[in-house]
């Protein structure tokens, strides 16, 4: 992230412009707590120690000292050295003069993702999120339920500052929690049994992860891993009967400068046709002029969000009954779901079924095309409504999905409870669940990054690179819907 030049010799005294520079670089160091090794637990962390106010024990040329310096910290030098020097040498503002010295005349900075030269002040920035994400999985120990072939990148966005133990049993994940000291991570379809209880009787955590909003350029049953996940302390956002860290972050006020990050992202994704796991595709024309086009979003019909808040609905085929009870006169879209279309997944429905209520099945349509299309959606709990929201359609719910009960949906299913009671912005929406809840990673450094860099490389590469694992999958799942169909013909 950043390269050192040969230093220049520093000038007697500071302009007013680069003594305010410095100054102000200095406060959002210490405000944000970078630099060292910032990741470390403990005394390891230089910045503990700087926050109790005690005396650090330093050498001259130890960049901690360049730290305690910044932020006025007192430091008992053990050997010479520059950052010494520059404290004890009597002339006025030593801080802002290493500050210039060591951080603005002697280093080039780069952009970690793109490789661009930035300015300093975007170096603090970048290290100041990472310090963030680092600090949101402090206490993480263990984690269970994590398939092997998408653990590298899980662990990297669940990384506390420490390695993550990966444990294939309940007792293994809570021994290693205990032994620890920490709380465990676990992906709540592939749970070990009796983790919940085992956790409980140790007095140990356990917090659900799940696929992020904007996951990856192919499907998560095509063994593609995800490069977006969401750890919830509070709950599970998937569950309306309880609050989650996300229900409280929507409503939440957000600050000015959010919402506007919010608004362009949203743009961004619209304009790139980003869904959560594809982008691109080809414009999908409307097979009709004259009537109101309607897209019903198939689910996984065991898919843990319609089990918690499918509010009673019957599968893919009871929500297209409903939806067309509800729309007697639209020209109703089914587009199935595509793991249940790639065979990995329960709720197929024969097409010829299908059509005695909906008027055309689409499948090879990427879901950004079609929302820009059609002028409502209907759902269940489908990530396709909030996705349909962004892109300004009508959406209607028949379940319980996290963006219900704000007062951007048309709500079909039993009202949530009244933690929903008042309406929020679309932007306070999509600032709340895609850039504060997730956390994400780029594809092509592996390193935790913003929404905005997986948006681009999303972008830039719609089409998932294919592995041997992913080409077996596909086949395991071809194999299956063959059965699925000779059964069914049987």
């Amino acid at each position: 992230m950043s390269r050192c030049r040969p230093l220049s010799p520093l000038r007697d005294g500071l302009s007013p412009q680069l003594r305010e520079r410095a100054r102000l670089i200095g406060a959002r160091i210490v405000a944000e707590r970078v630099g060292g090794p910032f990741w470390a637990a403990g005394d390891a962390n230089v910045w503990n120690p700087i926050a109790r106010g005690e005396t650090l024990r330093l050498p001259g040329d130890d960049e901690r000292a360049l730290l305690a310096l910044i932020a006025g910290a007192p430091v008992s030098w053990t050997a010479p050295g520059p950052f010494a020097d520059i404290a004890e040498d009597g002339d006025p503002d030593p801080a802002e003069r290493a500050i210039v010295r060591w951080l603005i005349d002697g280093v080039e900075y780069r952009d970690p993702y793109l490789g661009r030269p930035v300015a300093i002040e975007a170096a603090i920035d970048q290290l100041a999120f990472w310090r963030h994400a680092i600090d949101r999985n402090r206490g993480l120990a263990a984690a269970a339920g994590i398939a092997r072939w998408k653990r590298r990148e899980v662990e990297a966005m669940l990384w506390p500052g420490d390695s993550l133990v990966f444990a294939a049993s309940a007792a293994d994940a809570v021994a290693a929690a205990a032994k620890r000291g920490g709380e465990i991570a676990v992906w709540p379809s592939k749970a070990p049994r009796g983790l919940d209880d085992e956790a409980a009787a140790h007095g140990i955590e356990v917090h659900p992860v799940e696929d992020g909003f904007l996951r990856s350029a192919g499907l998560g049953s095509d063994c593609h891993p995800p490069h977006s996940i969401i750890l919830d302390r509070a709950g599970l956002h998937l569950d309306p009967n309880r609050p989650s860290d996300l229900e409280e972050m929507i409503a939440t006020p957000a600050d000015p400068a959010l919402i506007a990050r919010a608004e362009r992202l949203m743009r961004s994704l619209v304009e790139a046709g980003i869904s959560k796991y594809a982008s691109g595709g080809d414009p999908w024309e409307r097979p009709v002029k004259d009537r109101r086009i309607v897209l019903v979003t198939g689910q996984v019909e065991d898919d843990l969000s319609v089990r918690l808040g499918g509010a009673g609905v019957q599968g893919n085929l009871d929500l297209i009954r409903r939806a067309r009870a509800a729309e007697p006169d639209a020209w109703l879209v089914f587009k199935p779901h595509p793991d249940v279309d790639a065979g990995h997944r329960r709720g197929a429905i024969p097409d010829q079924l299908a059509l005695q209520h909906v008027d055309q099945v689409i499948r090879d349509v990427p879901m950004a095309s079609m929302l820009d299309a059609v002028d409502a959606v209907h759902v269940l709990t489908s990530l396709a409504g909030f996705e349909a929201l962004i892109r300004g359609c009508d959406v209607v719910t028949h379940g319980q999905p996290f963006y219900a009960g704000w007062g951007l949906t048309r709500d079909l299913g039993p009202p949530i409870e009244r933690r929903r009671g008042h309406n929020v912005t679309k932007a306070q929406l999509v600032a709340a669940t895609l850039i504060l809840y997730p956390r994400y990673l780029d594809p092509v450094t592996k390193l935790p990054c913003p929404p905005e860099i997986l948006v681009e490389r999303l972008a830039a590469e719609p089409e998932p690179r294919e592995t041997l694992l992913t080409r077996l999958r596909r086949l395991q799942g071809r194999l299956r819907r063959g059965l699925s169909v000779a059964g069914g013909r049987a």
